[in-house]
């Protein structure tokens, strides 16, 4: 039996006129998901996607695996194809339905669901499920029967070009393509908060950057190694994310010295706000990403929120504003990240700490704090010090 890779699309089937420019940006990024799997062909018709080995080296499963991360897509099926003609497509029905009948029970009971995009097809798609249904009674006598409420499996028959058989539907996290709504630059520390930052607003069709503030020896070098895993972790649903390793000691240890305590840490989210920004400006990108939510902390406050903003010329995303924490974990569990994110090492953000930080800062006050100190000379030795890694 011929396998492909049957995939689906959700929101892009909604666009307008502009609806082929996203096709053709998911096909290259399926294709580049699957660059390592061997050779294979990826077309699309009908809201569906198809990726057809071209050899017999082709790693199917891992293909599946790759594909099932690939943002724009809803689901895929490992599917078998044959010729859209019935004795065919009954032949393959058996096939199918054998394999599915291979986990040990006495019997089985099943459901068929048809879809048939090719109207020139004789059949209409409740008469093609039942006469499939009743071939595969006949075929395995005594063994199967049908029941629509609770199946064992579900053979799920679209009769098009071809025809594709399959029984299992794999969720995709949906969203749009990478790359189809610009570029932005994510700031990530290694908690939970910013790596589901950067995977939510990468599902909306954005390819980040990551900044990421180093201070050591106040951090260590294994906490920078769980920020690129991190990094390495959501490069995977948006094809890859090169990191900016911004040296920042100097500057908390100028703050920490010479500014109000009470004040230090939106000073210090300033500072890295003016950083980012250059960063971002530099890789051609349109707005910062953070993982702040509204009064998770100090800093997060909504006067402490604006006094950041004002250090930027530049839009500030924050995906997870209106998140609570047991929402944010849900996710980062989902997509991979949580295990690595509680890993006991700190971060910049952490080890200078102020013990009562204030909720409600003026702006101007900060700007007054920031008089204390060369920001703009330091700032600029730390862009010049910036490492870049590749993840």
């Amino acid at each position: 039996m011929d396998r492909v890779i049957l995939a689906r699309i959700g929101e892009i089937a909604l666009k307008g006129l502009n609806r082929c420019t996203f096709e053709q940006r998911l096909a290259r990024n399926m294709k580049a998901a699957l660059s390592d799997c061997g050779p294979c062909k990826v077309r699309w018709s009908q809201s569906r996607y198809f990726v057809e080995p071209e050899s017999e080296d082709f790693q199917f499963d891992k293909a599946m695996e790759m594909l099932s991360g690939v943002f724009g897509l809803v689901s895929i099926s490992p599917a078998y194809v044959t010729t859209s003609e019935y004795e065919n497509i009954s032949s393959l029905a058996k096939e199918v339905a054998a394999k599915a009948m291979q986990t040990g029970k006495e019997k089985y009971t099943f459901k068929i669901e048809t879809k048939r995009g090719l109207k020139t097809f004789p059949m209409k798609s409740p008469e093609i499920s039942a006469e499939i249904g009743g071939d595969l009674l006949e075929a395995f006598a005594g063994k199967l029967k049908v029941d629509v409420n609770n199946p064992d499996f579900i053979l799920y028959i679209e009769v098009r070009e071809n025809t594709y058989i399959y029984t299992e539907i794999i969720e995709a996290p949906g969203g749009m393509p990478t790359g189809s709504n610009g570029k932005g630059c994510l700031l990530i520390s290694g908690g939970i908060d910013s790596p589901v930052a950067g995977y939510m607003i990468a599902k909306r069709g954005v390819s980040l950057c990551a900044v990421h503030f180093y201070s050591y020896p106040y951090t260590s070098e294994r906490a920078k190694d769980k920020v690129l895993e991190l990094a390495k972790i959501v490069g995977r649903y948006c094809g890859g994310v090169k990191v900016f390793v911004v040296p920042f000691t100097d500057i908390q240890l100028a703050i920490d010295e010479k500014c109000r305590e009470e004040l230090s840490t939106v000073i210090m989210r300033r500072s890295m706000m003016r950083i980012a920004e250059r960063v971002a400006r530099k890789s051609g990108c349109s707005a910062l990403i953070t993982g702040e939510s509204v009064g998770q902390v100090a800093s997060q406050t909504m006067q402490a929120l604006y006094c950041t903003d004002s250090a930027a010329d530049m839009p500030i995303f924050r995906p997870l504003i209106g998140m609570d924490k047991m929402e944010v974990v849900a996710i980062a569990r989902k997509i991979g990240t949580f295990e690595t994110s509680i890993l006991p090492y700190e971060d910049c953000c952490t080890v200078f700490t102020p013990k009562h930080p204030k909720t409600r800062p003026s702006l101007s006050e900060i700007l007054e704090e920031e008089k204390k100190a060369d920001f703009l000379a330091m700032e600029n030795e730390a862009f010049e010090g910036i490492e870049t890694i590749y993840c």
